[in-house]
């Protein structure tokens, strides 16, 4: 059995089975529903409901509360039609929708770039066009079932030279995939990898000036993002806010600077929020989200690209609406922990 979906206001339809996620459905078939972590935590895939019936599957209630339940909210990564379903989506386009692949990869090369963030670098069948926007993220298939999701750090256009993805992975002590990562991973490892997924990417038709907000290594899409802008020749005005703990997790802050001297459409910001005596910072302190409204109190003509921690994202999303951001112009994608999704489950 399955059901027939229709997404308001473009008219695109598509179809779900019985006990599958819209989401899946969508994906499956190549409808571009935004979406972030595909796990009921993050609330990136939220929408209306306008007709019909659907149950959910285990979800955060930071991501769907049960009072945007009882408004008719839903969340389609983890929704199941029941019957015909007219949903409401701002997003939902065919050239968003690159196709998801399944294949082997190569660990090519691995470096740390600082005492817990190793770059990867992964080797891709060079038989197979891999397609993505910058700003997308792939995901290890482990041997027991299990996923981990990265960002690609790099944008589709390198691919032309070498096929392959660079991913900032920071390790988390006990993690069962970053603990191979730091301690065991070596080069010409095969692993499997499916992707691209994710609906963070740079929307190209508009003109407006740019927020790039990264936290950590929520720096991976946005670098990705940087090398798409300079490659399409985009000048829109874009200032980087990149905050950390430390400097030390300013990782690529060297790769930035050296940015700015080639795209004088770029600013930098870098904020610390813990640092040390001994760290001699002299920069901007605090937390990064903050640091934006204190440079810009009026955001209504800007847009934001937001990655990184699901706090700085969260944060993010509700003082900048408050700052008249509009809601259709905040893109984020929050790094959600295996921790983060099995927390206040309902």
């Amino acid at each position: 059995m399955s059901f027939n979906i229709t997404v308001q206001p473009s008219g695109r339809a598509f179809t779900a089975n019985a006990e599958e996620a819209l989401l899946a459905a969508a994906i499956r078939q190549g409808i571009g529903l935004p979406y972030g972590c595909k796990d009921g935590a993050c609330g990136s895939c939220k929408c209306k409901k306008i007709s019909g019936t659907v149950v959910h599957g285990p979800h955060q209630a930071k991501a769907l509360s049960p009072q945007e339940a009882e408004q008719g909210f839903i969340l389609t990564c983890c929704g199941v039609a029941q019957t015909d379903v007219v949903i409401e989506s701002r997003q939902v386009t065919d050239e968003s929708a690159f196709p998801v692949k399944k294949m082997p990869v190569r660990v090519n090369a691995l470096a740390k770039a600082s005492h817990d963030v190793m770059l990867v670098r992964l080797q891709l069948p060079a038989s197979d066009i891999f397609k993505y926007h910058a700003g997308q993220y792939v995901e290890f298939l482990l041997r027991d079932g299990d996923r981990r999701a990265y960002s690609m750090g790099n944008a589709p256009h390198t691919q032309a030279e070498t096929p392959g993805v660079e991913l900032h992975i920071r390790h988390m002590p006990g993690g069962k995939f970053t603990d191979h990562v730091f301690s065991a991973m070596k080069e010409k490892e095969i692993l499997r990898i499916e992707g691209p997924f994710g609906s963070f990417y740079l929307r190209e038709d508009s003109t407006k000036p740019m927020i790039l907000l990264a936290s950590g290594t929520g720096f991976a899409p946005i670098k990705a993002i940087i090398e798409h802008l300079q490659f399409k020749r985009i000048t829109r005005p874009a200032v980087l806010y990149w905050g950390g703990r430390r400097p030390a997790d300013l990782y690529q802050h060297d790769w930035i600077t050296a940015k700015l001297t080639e795209m004088p459409n770029l600013s930098y910001v870098p904020v610390v929020s813990d640092a040390l005596p001994e760290d001699g910072w002299s920069g901007r302190t605090g937390f990064v989200h903050q640091a934006v409204l204190q440079d810009f109190a009026d955001l209504s003509g800007h847009q934001v690209y937001a990655c990184g921690a699901p706090i700085v994202v969260d944060s993010a999303q509700a003082a900048y609406t408050a700052a008249g951001l509009p809601e259709d112009e905040f893109f984020a994608d929050s790094f959600v922990t295996e921790k983060d999704k099995a927390a206040a489950i309902v």
